[in-house]
């Protein structure tokens, strides 16, 4: 009995303990800010910024986070590109954007005009993925490929789905778009479909978008990387993957500043309610500054990451979480700089990056899981990623948690691996910080040995109510912004989104009333009074919505055997085709209103259609519903898809409700135009609507194996000609080198003629030597005796020829 008594005591105190802290874990889980932002990643031409709850437009930055009411417009040529982690989104030139709500599993986009691409990589159970513009709401359902476009009057929007699944809804209906298919959908109040499959059509916009997904599918970094990491994809073309051991493997950036350390070249700005955000200025400066931590390798900073999702089962698997900034903050009254760290005042402010294994605690207002999560997800030991295992061993060993809460948290007594790496602290002004300046011109220089002694904590940031400089950051006024009706035009959601972030001027009356620091989500939405708002956006919730069929388009699609009348039902009705049919087999067309469905039963094009081979039409304004230069037929009425009009041969409404289809007032032989009640055999009309369906069936497997032929055939050549220019490269670089490599030969047999000729030089130049003192020596002088002897012997001979010759007469 006893026994039963105790048991009964311990369970009551576990339940009295699970109903007073639920509610309280409950609300500080309401209050944790999203593990996510997006990226602005790329930029082209003119793109212009609007923060949350601003009405100013300044020039964009890269690596800019983007969160809930940021806004978005490009100009003329302008793209811009955004990443959320298991998706990318890019936007064309002319398109207006923001974000209604961007959570852990909610991202809901407004389009107010423009083209949009998005490509969803993964998407969870219970993650919503939601597009609105001013007619529709378009779900995805499916990880693919998607591409939306909102023309200019706003009221009407082309679906097309490469890859996926989604569900359009609007005007009290729900259409499902399948793979490899383009709707139109026309009209406000309700909406006209036409749904039908799409040709091989791309436009650069597409083919720049293709040539971007490639790249990150070749990424190597998704080897040793989360892909939920934001910012990954850049890291291939500045840096380099080494393994290093006790960390795993490590990325080390390709850089040539001499004093290059990270968190030191680029601003910090103010996004609530993180606070306090870094947005570096190199183009891979997201991921390395948002996840994991650094450390010096043989005097190189490397940045160690978050690992990638393990491929097994029972491993558990956290998703990286966003962190403003991963750093420690200096400070103290024995800091020579006086550092304002948790307090007011001071003339300067001081941080280092965090090493693997330190734990970073908030500033902002967060639960403990938050504080768990955020440092277990970006944090690697020994490339093992367990979570319960880091968690008991790093987390609870180091942080100490009072009250359930951690808003007062306070790491002490922890020796940090960077505060000793000789410039590794960095060092600003206190107005540089807040006013998004540059932080490498605005250094101030610290003694490195008080900076080893100096106090430091994670959870003290900064404390100061940020102007307004800090919140639009460091782009320039811009000189384009969208139109004021883009800006204040509707959308329809099918999801409520929350209601739009306070303005600035009520943010940072707020902030003030915080003593400086970030105020939580809840308690800004608690005061902020009703119906203020900044610059509002307007959204209206779709109705409730029936599930309806598009109109049948199938007729006019490629492959189903246009060329042969007889296979296509009521086609007794049709003359024959002409022999140049525009909507050949090997012209499929593109958007165009003259190849609209319930023209079936028309009479056949002329001679000169428009949808030749050589002269496709193309997916543009002109081409849209209700477009100034595609005028409707005579008998077209005011329908906003322009549809062919044909008074014989009524446009099919079976996919509309039994009670919202038209009457039938064909005139009937009697001439008259009441409802048509002549008798139709269903069984026979059911027979034939399967025969129908199978023989199209048919044809778009046909149709599909005869694409896939010419794609294939595409790759093989593009293979070919990409190793026929990779030969001619190397062909070139060698005949290149071998130019180079013979004056480098020349200069060897020179030097040896050089060479022999100095030495026969030498040679010769001591026999000239010889030779001229032998001439300039004196000759040795005759002696007279033997000159007077050979006179005597001259006369004795003149004497002897006077005695030969004849006497005189």
């Amino acid at each position: 009995m006893k026994k039963q008594a105790l048991k009964f005591v311990g369970l009551l105190s576990i339940a009295l303990a699970v109903v007073c802290f639920a509610p309280q874990r409950a609300a500080a889980d309401e209050d944790d800010p999203p593990g996510r932002v997006a990226r602005l990643s790329y930029t082209h031409g003119a793109v212009s910024f609007s923060p949350a709850g601003t009405e100013d437009w300044v020039n964009s930055v890269v690596n800019r986070p983007i969160t809930t009411g940021d806004k978005l417009w490009t100009d003329d040529r302008a793209r811009a590109e955004l990443h959320i982690g298991s998706a990318v989104i890019r936007l064309s030139d002319h398109t207006g954007f923001s974000f209604l709500n961007l959570t852990d599993n909610v991202s809901q986009i407004r389009v107010t005009e423009g083209t949009l691409n998005v490509r969803v990589r993964r998407l969870d159970d219970d993650e919503t993925f939601e597009i609105d513009t001013p007619n529709l709401a378009f779900s995805i359902l499916r990880p693919g490929s998607y591409k939306i476009d909102v023309n200019e009057a706003g009221d009407t929007t082309v679906v097309v789905v490469r890859d996926g699944q989604g569900e359009v809804t609007g005007g009290g209906s729900a259409y499902t778009v399948h793979p490899r298919q383009i709707g139109t959908f026309a009209g406000i109040d309700q909406l006209d479909a036409d749904v039908q499959r799409f040709g091989e059509d791309d436009d650069d916009f597409d083919r720049w978008c293709g040539d971007r997904d490639r790249r990150e599918d070749r990424s190597v970094s998704s080897r040793y990387v989360s892909r939920d990491v934001i910012g990954y994809e850049d890291l291939d073309d500045y840096g380099g993957w080494r393994p290093v051991p006790g960390y795993g493997n490590v990325w080390f950036p390709h850089t040539t500043v001499v004093d290059w350390a990270p968190y030191r070249y680029g601003h910090w700005v103010w996004i609530s309610p993180w606070g306090w955000t870094w947005v570096d200025d190199e183009p891979w400066g997201f991921a390395p500054f948002h996840y994991g931590r650094w450390v010096v390798v043989r005097g190189v900073w490397g940045w160690v990451p978050c690992p990638p999702r393990s491929t097994e089962v029972e491993v558990a698997y956290v998703r990286p979480v966003y962190a403003p900034a991963l750093v420690a903050w200096v400070g103290g009254p024995r800091f020579s700089m006086a550092i304002a760290v948790g307090g007011g005042g001071g003339g300067g402010v001081a941080w280092f990056p965090l090493g693997p294994r330190e734990v970073y605690v908030p500033s902002y207002h967060v639960s403990r899981t938050y504080v768990n999560n955020v440092n277990v997800s970006n944090t690697t030991v020994n490339n093992t990623y367990v979570t319960n295992v880091y968690n008991t061993t790093v987390v609870n060993q180091n942080v100490n948690v009072q009250n359930n809460t951690t808003n007062n948290v306070h790491i002490n007594n922890i020796k940090y691996v960077n505060q000793s790496v000789p410039g590794a602290v960095t060092a600003t002004s206190h107005e540089a910080f807040v006013s998004a300046q540059p932080i490498s011109r605005h250094m101030v220089k610290v003694d490195s040995r008080e900076v080893v002694n100096a106090p430091v904590a994670t959870a003290s940031a900064p404390v100061a109510v940020p102007p307004k400089q800090a919140v639009l950051g460091a782009g320039e006024p811009a000189k384009v912004r969208p139109p004021v009706a883009m800006e204040t035009r509707a959308v329809v959601a099918k999801t409520a989104p929350p209601p739009p972030p306070a303005s600035f001027e009520r943010q940072s009356q707020l902030i003030k009333a915080n003593g400086g620091r970030p105020v939580a989500i809840s308690e800004i939405r608690e005061r902020q009074p009703e119906r203020v708002q900044a610059t509002p956006a307007p959204v209206r919730i779709a109705p409730p919505a029936r599930p309806a069929t598009p109109e049948d388009t199938r007729a006019n699609q490629p492959g189903n055997m246009r060329n042969n009348p007889g296979n296509r039902p009521g086609a007794a009705n049709n003359p024959p085709p002409p022999a140049n049919q525009g909507n050949r087999q090997d012209n499929p067309p593109a958007m165009n209103q003259n190849n609209r469905p319930g023209a079936a039963n028309n009479p056949a094009p002329p001679a000169n259609q428009g949808n030749r081979q050589d002269n496709p039409p193309a997916m543009n304004q002109n081409n849209r519903p209700g477009a100034a230069n595609n005028p409707p037929p005579a008998n077209q009425g005011n329908r906003p898809d322009n549809a062919p009009a044909n008074a014989g041969n009524a446009k099919p409404s079976n996919d509309r409700p039994p009670s919202s289809r038209p009457a039938d007032t064909r005139p009937d032989p009697r001439g008259d135009t009441r409802p048509d009640t002549r008798n139709v055999n269903p069984q026979l009309e059911q027979k034939q609507q399967q025969q129908v369906d199978q023989l199209r069936q048919k044809q778009d497997q046909e149709r599909q194996r005869v694409e896939q032929q010419p794609q294939q055939e595409r790759q093989r050549l593009e293979q070919k000609n990409a190793d026929d220019r990779r030969q001619q490269q190397v062909q070139q670089k060698q005949q290149q080198q071998q130019p180079q490599q013979q004056p480098q030969q020349q200069p060897q047999p020179q030097q040896e003629r050089q060479r022999l000729e100095q030495k026969n030089a030498d040679d010769r130049h001591p026999q000239q030597v010889q030779q001229k003192q032998q001439q300039e020596r004196p000759k040795p002088s005759e002696k007279p005796k033997d000159k007077e002897k050979d006179k005597e012997k001259d006369k004795e001979k003149d004497k002897e020829k006077d005695k030969d010759k004849p006497p005189h007469r």
